[in-house]
C-alpha cells in the first residue's frame, strides 16, 4: 500500500515538475525531474519485490540445508587450533639515531618517543 502510495506522489510530482517545464519560467532540468520522479516512486516496490525474493533464497536455503546431512560444527571465528599458532617473534628494539647537529629540546623529544616504543614493544 505504501508502495502505490508513493508512486502515485512521486507521478503527481513529475506531472507538477512537467506543467513547470512548460511554463515560461521552465529549464531543462524541470525536465530532467520529469523523468526522475517516477523513478523515485518506482524505487520502494522495486525494494519490497528485491527483498521478498531475498527471503525466499534464504528460506530455500535454510530448507535445504536442513534436509542434508548435518553438517560438523564450523570452529569458531578467530580460534585455531594450538599448533597453528604461530610464535611470537622476539621483539629486537632499534637503537634511537640522534646525529649531532640537531637541537637538544628535540633531542631529548625524540628519545622520550624511542623510550616510549621499547616500552610499547616490551608489552606486547
Amino acid at each position: 500500500m505504501l508502495c502505490l502510495i508513493s508512486l502515485i506522489v512521486c507521478c503527481g510530482l513529475a506531472w507538477w515538475q512537467w506543467n513547470r517545464f512548460e511554463s515560461a519560467t521552465g529549464t531543462f532540468q524541470n525536465l530532467g525531474y520529469v523523468l526522475q520522479w517516477p523513478l523515485f516512486g518506482l524505487f520502494p516496490a522495486f525494494m519490497v519485490m528485491r527483498i521478498r525474493k531475498l527471503r525466499r533464497e534464504a528460506a530455500a536455503a535454510d530448507q535445504a540445508a536442513a534436509s542434508a546431512k548435518p553438517a560438523p560444527r564450523p570452529e569458531q571465528w578467530g580460534q585455531r587450533p594450538v599448533a597453528d599458532v604461530p610464535k611470537p617473534r622476539p621483539a629486537t628494539p632499534a637503537a634511537p639515531v640522534v646525529p649531532q647537529d640537531e637541537d637538544e629540546e628535540l633531542a631529548a623529544y625524540n628519545r622520550y618517543l624511542a623510550e616510549l616504543y621499547q616500552r610499547d614493544q616490551q608489552e606486547s
